[in-house]
């Protein structure tokens, strides 16, 4: 009886097995492009966390450090940044691994953010690209020039790029090492000196000409550029001999709303005091929620960013250039740049009344 009782509670949990295995299929599991909009949603995170407190973070967690049994992590850390400490302003310590992480392309798929080649860049030259508009985070330089996400490497065989930021972040402990590793330099006479000067040929230096200034009037819809006075790139163009390359980045000043104070005000007078001392810009921003882009938030909105390569243009090497041959090829820059705008803007999104406003 014993036998038979336990005969039929096997059969019977074998049949709800198989019941349970054959309604598989209809059960909803999280589809893949659920999946992967987690991801590259996770992957801003990433980003913005990383931009904002890797640096102060680590600051914390290495003073804290001391005063543990693992002090030696941080007396270690601190000999070695001796040790290394002009490693920043010499082209750095680029880790191709990191490049091509996974996590940048999840980033990049999120606008999503594209890289757009006009013209073969010999590697036999050396080069600066004039990044615009700044935006606010300057999501495109980083995806296609201080990563493999979109394939610059491919696009532009021979070619290392270096994207320029300010020397401050090289301060930050730990910080540094993980903005060497993609690539990133300090935007300062020595360091871009040494890479057009003593690192060979084929590199790239890439500078968000507008800077701080730029990002303080970034408005979704606007497309405007401080550049009219930004005249070091172009000097230090013909010091080196380096060609100058335009990009425009479409798309660019739409991640965010920024709540724009009026000139004269206390809070503008604030912001642009800020940005002189500490070399960024305080910009009051609006974006969306991490869960949907219909709600309020920090994350930047899901709007796609292309960032079109212009034409190369060839100067000549002259060691102490006059201010005249500084205009001269700065307007050709100018010119340059307005021309890629006006030939790429209705290829996304633009229409031919949308101009170029240079500041």
């Amino acid at each position: 009886m014993r036998a038979q009782k336990w005969g039929r509670v096997g059969t019977s949990v074998r049949s709800s097995v198989l019941a349970a295995v054959r309604h598989l299929p209809s059960v909803r599991w999280v589809s893949s492009g659920t999946l992967t909009r987690l991801l590259q949603r996770l992957a801003v995170v990433q980003y913005i966390l990383s931009f904002l407190f890797l640096g102060p973070v680590c600051i914390i967690l290495l003073i804290y450090l001391l005063y543990t049994s693992c002090w030696w992590i941080t007396a270690l850390y601190y000999l070695w940044l001796v040790y290394d400490w002009k490693t920043h302003k010499q082209a750095g310590r680029r880790w191709s691994w990191v490049r091509g992480w996974p996590v940048w392309t999840y980033l990049s798929g999120y606008f999503p953010i594209q890289l757009i080649k006009t013209h073969h860049l010999p590697p036999d030259k050396n080069y600066i690209f004039g990044y615009h508009p700044h935006g606010i985070f300057c999501f495109g330089a980083l995806c296609n020039f201080g990563t493999e996400a979109n394939g610059f490497s491919e696009k532009y065989p021979g070619i290392t790029p270096f994207v320029a930021t300010l020397s401050g972040n090289f301060l930050l402990p730990v910080a540094r090492e993980y903005l060497m590793s993609t690539g990133v330099c300090p935007v300062t006479h020595d360091t871009i000196d040494f890479i057009l000067s003593r690192n060979g040929t084929g590199n790239a230096i890439v500078i968000a000409v507008g800077g701080a200034a730029e990002s303080l009037n970034t408005t979704p819809g606007v497309n405007q550029v401080t550049l009219k006075n930004r005249k070091g790139f172009v000097r230090k163009a013909l010091k080196h001999g380096a060609a100058l390359v335009p990009v425009f980045s479409f798309g660019e000043n739409d991640t965010y709303q920024q709540v724009m104070f009026a000139d004269g005000s206390w809070c503008r007078w604030l912001q642009k005091r800020l940005q002189k001392i500490v070399g960024f810009a305080l910009c009051v921003i609006q974006g969306c929620s991490l869960l949907s882009a219909d709600t309020w938030g920090v994350m930047p909105f899901p709007k796609p960013i292309t960032s079109v390569v212009g034409e190369p243009i060839s100067v000549p090497q002259i060691s102490e250039p006059s201010a005249d041959e500084v205009d001269r090829y700065h307007a050709l820059y100018m010119a340059s740049l307005q021309r890629l705008f006006d030939t790429e803007k209705t290829r996304f999104g633009l229409t031919q009344r949308d101009t170029l406003l240079m500041h």
